[in-house]
């Protein structure tokens, strides 16, 4: 695999997965009473729980993205460029 290959694929992967943190945000923010509920029942939780629970995931995963898929992007495309 060449280098402009792997960079294309981190592209492509940080697109993807910035989308779905933005799906999840939005979802969070549009129907959170609703998606509370279903956790509350499915997992046997307390809803006043569940709002901090759905930050921690929402840090963590942004955390990942940035690490795992957008800093090697960003340093892939500075090693081509140089």
């Amino acid at each position: 695999m060449s280098i402009e290959m792997l960079t294309e694929f981190l592209g492509w992967l940080s697109i993807i997965n910035i989308a779905i943190l933005l799906l999840s945000s939005l979802s969070l923010i549009a129907m959170r009473r609703t998606i509370t509920q279903i956790h509350a029942k499915l997992f046997g939780l307390n809803e006043q729980d569940l709002g901090r629970l759905y930050f921690q995931y929402l840090a963590q995963y942004k955390i990942a993205v940035m690490v795992l898929n957008i800093a090697p992007y960003l340093a892939l495309k500075l090693m081509s460029a140089a």
